[in-house]
């Protein structure tokens, strides 16, 4: 029987997608790092049988790795994303073992651990700095000023505010449902102020565009379709980098770097941490559990009482 490998991976994804519900740009990057798996099998290490993958030959795969240069650029990769890379191999290793057949057991492929990378939050001084740059007496600074009111005040994720249409929104109970990773459904609530904002920008728009933020550049025209005007991810992060420059801010803020902040705030004003995890929307609590080492007030109070420094 021959063992195509190709074929498995086709089938490996088809089964993330089907079965494990991932999300599309979760399964994009599976096929990106194992169709690189697939490349350097084709030119170094031809695998015509299961057997064949053993523990040795991803011995051999991760020393390709800690030498492969970026496709971007000709720095070899970080050991953080090296570790993507194997991470995706041995979810694909497991799904072969689902499958009888004799691979090496992804158990045995152990991850180096690598160094935490810092936190990266806007304080509350930072936020209303960033949140008063836009313009609003023009369309587009009030949606700018819109959209990042709503990262600040519900977390979400840069792709959740994207995918928002203008009748998901529901201004009197201030909340609205959406669909996360993994297809994990979750109620989103949105602060007094966001809510205001959000309604002046809603009473502003003339057009009958579904999409909550759309574009104001390039094509206009009533015949373009509403979904060639929805804001990209790509776009709302180019916007909040803008804002962030201009408001001269410390911090090299992102979208999510605002979702940080969101979840920092309600800790440090004593939210839950269970809570937090589900207006995030994380599927574990450990994931959560990131938030506590920079808002532990107990932590914080000991040291105020205790280090001379404060004396």
């Amino acid at each position: 029987m021959t063992f195509d490998l190709p074929a498995l991976v086709t089938e490996f994804l088809e089964y993330i997608e089907v079965e494990k519900n991932l999300s599309p740009l979760t399964i994009r990057d599976y096929r990106h790092y194992l169709n690189n798996f697939i490349n350097w099998s084709n030119k170094h290490h031809p695998i015509s049988s299961p057997k064949q993958l053993t523990i040795e030959t991803v011995r051999k795969y991760r020393v390709y790795l800690a030498h492969y240069n970026s496709p971007n650029g000709n720095l070899p990769i970080k050991k953080v994303t090296q570790n993507y890379y194997v991470i995706a191999l041995r979810s694909f290793l497991r799904y072969l073992i689902r499958k009888d057949l004799p691979v090496v057991a992804p158990e045995k492929i152990e991850l180096p651990k690598v160094e935490s990378r810092s936190l990266k939050f806007l304080d509350r001084e930072q936020v209303e700095r960033l949140l008063a740059q836009p313009d609003i007496s023009k369309d587009q600074g009030l949606r700018d000023k819109v959209l990042m009111e709503m990262l600040f005040s519900t977390g979400l994720r840069v792709s959740e505010l994207c995918k928002l249409n203008k009748d998901q929104i529901n201004l009197a109970r201030r909340e609205f449902g959406v669909i996360g990773k993994g297809g994990r459904a979750r109620v989103v609530f949105l602060s007094d102020r966001a809510t205001l904002w959000l309604q002046r920008y809603l009473e502003k728009r003339s057009d009958h565009y579904f999409p909550l933020f759309i574009r104001y550049a390039g094509n206009q025209s009533p015949t373009v379709n509403g979904e060639q005007m929805r804001l990209t991810s790509r776009s709302v992060q180019r916007i909040v980098v803008k804002y962030v420059r201009r408001a001269k801010l410390p911090v090299a803020a992102t979208p999510h770097v605002l979702r940080h902040s969101f979840a920092t705030d309600l800790l440090m004003n004593g939210a839950d941490l269970r809570s937090v995890q589900e207006l995030l929307g994380h599927k574990n609590v450990a994931t959560t559990q990131i938030y506590t080492h920079v808002t532990n007030t107990q932590l914080r109070d000991v040291h105020k009482a205790f280090h001379s420094g404060n004396k």
